[in-house]
């Protein structure tokens, strides 16, 4: 059942660049900042966008927030293996649009 619900999820593109960008634990203005590099600057995600998401994700699992060192007040963020697995799955339904695309376009621009 987890299988079918982890094939057949279809990303938004800034949760699909939230995911991308926690390839390695980010805090919440660093992914800011990653996805806008990410995207080319089409993604620019607001403070209440992103920890409205990296909520949403953490309670399906897809993050985890990584314990806060002494003293700080930055919340840092990782992956798991669920959260890896969906994006896995997301680049390859993407990688089938994209060659089907091209399979009927034939590559024309």
């Amino acid at each position: 059942m987890e299988r079918e619900l982890t094939e057949n999820l279809v990303l938004t593109e800034a949760t699909y660049y939230i995911l991308l960008a926690l390839y390695e634990p980010q805090h919440g203005y660093g992914i800011m900042q990653r996805v806008e590099s990410l995207s080319g600057g089409r993604v620019l995600l607001g403070a209440g966008t992103l920890y409205g998401a990296l909520t949403a994700m953490c309670e399906k699992k897809w993050i985890e927030q990584l314990p806060m060192e002494d003293g700080s007040r930055k919340k840092n963020y990782s992956i798991t293996d669920l959260g890896l697995r969906i994006l896995r799955n997301e680049v390859e339904r993407l990688r089938e649009l994209l060659t089907n695309g091209e399979a009927i376009l034939g590559g024309a621009k």
